[in-house]
């Protein structure tokens, strides 16, 4: 299957995006994913020009692609100039040989592609080396001849082994930098428990959700601040902490880094530090942006990677941000098919998700236009509220 020319995108290099519709999924989720790498490309800065879907079992294990699609793909890369390629999967080393072969342009899979941004986007000393862990983390197995200038920073000289092969000496210095990288990291995980620790007996809130559905804009709303917030993945990477005060009730609020599905497990592993603010929160505001056709797969990635890191179950506050943008289609009465999506209006989906979470703690808002946004805050002072009285009984400061 082909998919149309994408239009949108920035001067960059031009690429072609590539994924396949295994037997595990449907069609619109392939067309869907293939969606969310052509926004990640854009991200990074690059021109997706074409979207190429092939329908397999699994994967083809040397090439991904079968033979005759991997042909079409390669004549467009030609007779187009393409820079890259770009597939929605993790490419396995000997995959990711066997197609640079055959293209002959440069190869990045999901997780490449991902880590690039996260690298362009990390400020502060404590994303970057977060970032850099799981750059090398991610390489060393595929190291190839093309690592041999590593040798060089090293030092080279009295640096090789008897009779040991330049992919080996690169091997090792990855190896070395991965175990220093480890220790600089826990020596500011270290300050930032310090830093947590300080922060006195405030109860404490964390913003989480899928990437680019709005959580730095309802922190800069809630807490009067300039947190960078824009329409890209990723666009905070490092954990921002305010103090926010909502009636007479000061808290803690964090702002996390976006979640992704098939999210680099390197990153998982080096973030999870970053996360440390979802671990110790008291209660989470999960935000979901409505306006998405597939909202619902995104709620459910995030609920199964925060299983991941925090096993313990927290109240949580669902936000249903963006409704100024949600298009409802209301379905034709002689359409007999199951509705979509869509075909929902926000009352309906309101009802359906209060009585899913059978709680009263779900709001429908837009953080952008403030609108419904009183209603979230006052949910948010409730929850707040209560925690803090069972926390401090004895303490008529709220009484």
């Amino acid at each position: 299957m082909e998919v149309g020319k994408i239009t949108e995108g920035i001067e960059g290099e031009k690429a072609v995006l590539v994924g396949v519709i295994t037997q595990y999924q449907t069609e619109e989720q392939g067309k869907e994913h293939i969606d969310e790498l052509a926004f990640l490309a854009r991200t990074a800065g690059a021109v997706a020009k074409k979207k190429f879907l092939q329908k397999l079992q699994v994967p083809h294990p040397k090439t991904f692609l079968g033979s005759g699609k991997m042909q079409e793909v390669k004549e467009y890369v030609i007779d187009n100039e393409i820079d890259m390629v770009i597939f929605d999967d993790d490419l396995s080393p000997s995959q990711l040989r066997n197609i640079e072969r055959i293209l002959n342009v440069k190869i990045l899979d999901r997780s490449n592609l991902i880590l690039d941004i996260f690298a362009s986007r990390a400020q502060t000393a404590h994303a970057k080396t977060q970032v850099e862990l799981a750059q090398y983390e991610y390489l060393l197995p595929r190291l190839t001849r093309m690592w041999t200038h590593l040798e060089r920073q090293k030092g080279g000289i009295g640096m090789r082994g008897p009779g040991e092969t330049q992919i080996e000496t690169d091997r090792r210095i990855i190896k070395d930098k991965i175990s220093l990288l480890k220790k600089k990291l826990k020596k500011i995980d270290k300050q930032k428990a310090v830093q947590r620790g300080n922060r006195g007996q405030l109860v404490r809130a964390a913003l989480v959700g899928y990437t680019n559905v709005g959580k730095s804009t309802i922190m800069n709303t809630l807490s009067k601040s300039e947190v960078f917030a824009e329409n890209k993945l990723f666009a905070t990477l490092d954990t921002t902490v305010r103090k926010v005060v909502i009636e007479n009730l000061p808290f803690l609020l964090s702002d996390t880094v976006g979640f992704i599905r098939k999210l680099p497990h390197q990153l998982v592993e080096s973030f999870k530090s970053t996360l440390d603010e979802v671990r110790e929160s008291d209660v989470l505001i999960h935000v979901v942006d409505i306006s998405h056709p597939n909202f619902e797969d995104h709620y459910r990635v995030v609920n199964e990677t925060l299983g991941e890191i925090d096993k313990e179950e927290k109240p949580t506050i669902v936000v249903f941000n963006k409704i100024d943008a949600y298009k409802y289609v209301p379905q034709d009465e002689n359409d007999l098919e199951e509705k979509r999506p869509e075909n929902y209006s926000l009352e309906e989906l309101k009802r359906q998700w209060m009585a899913r979470l059978n709680n009263n703690k779900v709001v429908f808002i837009s953080a952008e236009e403030k609108i419904n946004f009183d209603e979230f805050k006052d949910i948010l002072y409730d929850e707040i509220k209560r925690i803090f009285k069972e926390r401090y009984p004895y303490n008529n400061f709220l009484y």
